[in-house]
């Protein structure tokens, strides 16, 4: 399924996001990119994770789907004092300027979509795996 989902922004768009969210197979899809926003969807595989991060420019919002997941976030990479288990239906809200990370603790795929603003990925970006993301040039 995870084929038919592209990149729709930044015309006019609607969508059934669990159902996509869910369909995803590929570690990132960006689903929609606008000037100002940016959808994707992730599906990390049981103890895998997103990666230790941040986005000094905006907040994030995630939202689990399906799965079971570690959340961290602190102040420095070295300071995650924020430390929570969600699960289906949670939603993650990320600061801008916190280091985070999320970590399939599942044993299933962890199906999120994710809300940057400003877009943090380039318009049509798909990385299979988390090995294409840390490849890819266009990711910092």
């Amino acid at each position: 399924m995870s084929d038919e989902l592209t990149d729709e922004g930044p015309n006019p768009f609607v969508t059934d996001i669990e159902s996509d969210t869910l369909a995803n197979d590929r570690y990132r899809t960006t689903r929609w990119t606008g000037k100002n926003i940016q959808m994707t969807l992730m599906s990390i595989e049981p103890g895998h994770d997103i990666g230790l991060e941040v986005h000094s420019d905006g907040d994030q919002f995630l939202r689990v789907e399906a799965g079971t997941a570690r959340v961290q976030m602190g102040p420095t990479e070295d300071d995650l004092s924020f430390d929570r288990e969600v699960g289906d239906d949670w939603v993650i809200l990320v600061p801008a300027g916190m280091w985070h990370n999320v970590t399939n603790i599942g044993d299933v795929p962890l199906k999120v979509y994710s809300l940057y603003g400003p877009p943090e990925h380039v318009h049509g970006t798909v990385h299979a795996t988390k090995a294409d993301q840390d490849a890819d040039p266009t990711e910092d």
